[in-house]
């Protein structure tokens, strides 16, 4: 079933919109964003003076990731006002919890720096065309009622296998989450676009990685030229978006990676968080950016020690009825991820073979 023909005919309410969207939900790497349509209307409800609901925005029918979706789980993609719910991983930062204040002094670019030198050290096995990234992830998303509070489900485990072809390709990988709390418990499900596509943003192979500049300059020009701005963002934070999925959800080589993380510090907003802690409950350094401009802010987490990516947070800025009514806001979690595991198999559905011993 196609969405543009479920849509043909009358203008369809809001719930009636939930339900046709099955067919075709958009998803980045890292899966997060297949809430993010729905999350949106209700921004713009929350932040609409009068109260009155703005109208909703139009699906995007770029090319991102899309997983086909049974119109009753889409139930469980709500929206939004938060509460807690689950008691996997407690010390996990609780939904609706205010976030830790960025640090004003910008230390972020020494921390980047830093975190840019060690991903040099580090090793990258080359992906062939027709091996797979496998990522294992642990993730707690909203999935409270449209209009409800966001309510942050259970950390459950989610499997993507990201697929390498050079294209152009409908397919660009597999995807299957299991866990309370998971959408489609133990399917495994083709990730699809609306149409073909070649490596780049929408489709990050390792071939494609590779070939970026690894000048930080010029790869982050490269970015803000391909970085399409969705409603809510600045381009400052759509860029930022696009660089945490890229690291929740691939294999790059330690140049690409390193001059990726000193792009990040060239960033207008970036600022560091001495602490800040992952879907896993593992407590990391945090770098976010926040801007006057954005709806949503992102925290990207590190070890302490060794500085490798762990995960990430995602919030609303500004959130809620104090936001409308010109008192103290908050930022608020809606989202949590957790990076567990990463590797190279031959097939979908395959996982990388544990270390002898």
């Amino acid at each position: 079933m196609n969405a543009d023909n479920v849509r043909a005919g009358s203008a369809p309410s809001e719930a009636e919109e939930l339900l046709a969207a099955s067919a075709d939900w958009d998803l980045s790497p890292s899966r997060h964003l297949h809430y993010k349509d729905i999350l949106m209307q209700q921004i713009d409800h929350d932040h609409s003076p009068s109260g009155e609901t703005s109208p909703a925005p139009s699906r995007r029918r770029l090319p991102r990731l899309a997983l086909v979706l049974p119109a009753t789980s889409l139930v469980l993609a709500g929206a939004l006002v938060v509460t807690f719910s689950g008691s996997d991983h407690s010390s996990a930062p609780a939904a609706g919890s205010t976030a830790s204040a960025p640090v004003q002094v910008n230390s972020a670019t020494v921390t980047l720096g830093r975190i840019a030198e060690a991903a040099m050290k580090t090793d990258a096995t080359p992906v062939k065309e027709n091996q797979f990234v496998y990522v294992q992830s642990l993730a707690r998303q909203n999935k409270g009622t449209l209009g409800g509070p966001v309510v942050l489900g259970a950390a459950h485990k989610e499997e993507i296998w990201g697929a390498q072809k050079p294209g152009p390709v409908t397919i660009t990988g597999w995807l299957r989450s299991s866990g309370k709390d998971a959408v489609m418990p133990g399917q495994l499900g083709p990730m699809t676009t609306a149409g073909p596509v070649r490596p780049g943003l929408w489709y990050p192979t390792y071939a494609w990685l590779a070939s970026l500049p690894t000048d930080p300059d010029a790869l982050l020009k490269l970015l803000y030229t391909q970085t399409t701005v969705e409603k809510g963002d600045s381009k400052d934070e759509a860029v930022f978006g696009w660089i945490r999925d890229l690291l929740a959800s691939a294999i790059m080589p330690p140049a690409t990676a390193s001059a990726l993380y000193k792009a990040v510090a060239e960033i207008p907003g970036i600022t560091r968080l001495p602490d800040a802690v992952d879907a896993a409950g593992r407590h990391g350094i945090g770098i976010t950016h926040k801007d006057a401009r954005s709806a949503t802010r992102s925290v990207l987490i590190f070890n302490k020690d060794t500085l490798a990516y762990l995960g990430s947070q995602e919030y609303f800025v500004n959130y809620g009825a104090k936001a409308k009514a010109g008192g103290t806001t908050s930022d608020m979690l809606y989202g949590i991820n957790a990076v567990m595991e990463r590797g190279v198999v031959d097939r979908q559905g395959e996982v990388p073979a544990k270390p002898a011993g």
